[in-house]
Order: C-alpha cells, then structure tokens, then sequence
C-alpha cells in the first residue's frame, strides 16, 4: 500500500530483459536499509526488491508488468518516482494506492496557469467510470486531484512542489505514463453495476460471486 507521495527521483541503472526483466536503480533513499523482499513504487507500479548494494536496489519486471506499464520504454538513463510502501501508523498525506496499474495513458497537453503546470492526459472508456471530478488519481505514483473531467481526457495541476520532486513536469506531450484509478471508486463502480444487473438488489450470493464476502454467512 502506498500513499502517492513521491520519496525520491531514482535513476535507472541497468537493465537485462529476460523471462524476468532485472531493473537497478540508484537512489537517495538509502537502499541498503531496504529489506529483501518489500515493496517499492516504481512510477506507480508496485514491484519487489530483490537485492541492494550501496545506493542501488534490484527489481523484477515480469512479461504481464512490461505489458500493463510504461516499464518497457525504462532504458539506463530513465528517471523514475520511487515510494517506499507505507508502514502502519504512518500519516496518510495523498490516497490509497495500490501500486496496480489500470491504464497506461498519453499527456495530451501541458500549460501553465499562474505557478501551476496543468497537463491533460487520455482517458478510456474503460476507465472513465472510476473518475470524478476533484477525486484523486495516481499519474506514474503520484496522487493528485482531477480537476476537470470530459469524456476522454481529465487534467490536473502540479504545484511547483509536484513540479520539482516528480518527473512528470519533465514529461513531453506524446509521452506516456502511468494511471491508477481511486481504489474506492473502482469498488463503488463494481458494486453499482452488481446492483443494476440484479435488480431484485444485492444478495449474499451476488456478493459472493464476486469475491466481496465468504459467502458463509456471519
């Protein structure tokens, strides 16, 4: 679990495709620290560290990864976000994220408005049932708030702080990035459409079906 509040700009290493990718990368976080096996944010993708040395740390990228994610285009030289996962009891400053990709999705236009850069990226129809407007989306592991909201695209506005501590002022119109969706959203919207294709309402066995309950009773 993470909360979308970007620790570190970490530099891509190395990289050796495989069945399994190995990705290293160079951080400020402090990676001998980092135990073997947690979890780390790698422009919102959740991935496992696997093995640490000095400032670098090793993840693994498999095929379904590469896929889902901006991960493939990573070459040495690529900057990402990096979010350690978040400890119980620690404050929760952005929203809940998972660090499980929905959509990768392209910057369709950047522009400043007073200190703020607005970006606008492209939203599926796929997607869009998850979105409201001044609810919360991850942007490459970053939470911020969806300020407006058409049919196929949505903006937001990164402060100056946003700005300097992600890559994503960096990220050219074309480029591409990747979205994750409010967790809760997606829940409510898996709910409601339960509801609409049962219209005598919601049962136990409905709930159970969809993995919501045991469906063993209380």
């Amino acid at each position: 679990m993470f909360t979308g509040l970007v620790q570190d700009v970490g530099v891509v290493e190395r990289l050796v495709p495989g069945g399994m990718t190995d990705v290293w990368i160079r951080t400020s976080l402090g990676a001998s620290s980092f135990t073997h096996g947690e979890s780390i944010a790698v422009d919102g993708a959740c991935l496992t560290v696997v093995a640490t040395a000095g400032d670098t740390f090793q993840v693994q990228a498999s095929p379904e990864t590469l896929r889902r994610t901006t991960l493939a285009a990573f070459e040495p030289g690529s900057r990402v976000n990096l979010e350690r996962a978040l400890a119980l009891g620690d404050r929760l400053g952005g929203h809940l994220v998972l660090g499980h990709v929905d959509a990768v999705a392209e910057v369709l236009e950047k522009r400043t408005e007073g200190g703020s850069l607005v970006m606008a990226f492209a939203l599926s129809p796929a997607l869009a049932p998850f979105f409201i407007g001044k609810g919360s989306v991850a942007v490459d592991g970053v939470s911020l708030t969806v300020n407006d909201l058409l049919d196929d695209r949505f903006t937001v506005a990164l402060i100056p702080e946003t700005q300097g501590a992600t890559t994503l002022a960096g990220k050219p119109v074309g480029s591409r990035v990747n979205l994750e969706a409010d967790m809760i959203g997606k829940y409510v919207a898996r709910l409601f459409s339960l509801r609409q294709a049962a219209p005598a309402g919601l049962s136990e066995a409905v709930l159970a079906a969809a993995g919501f309950t045991s469906g063993r009773g209380s």
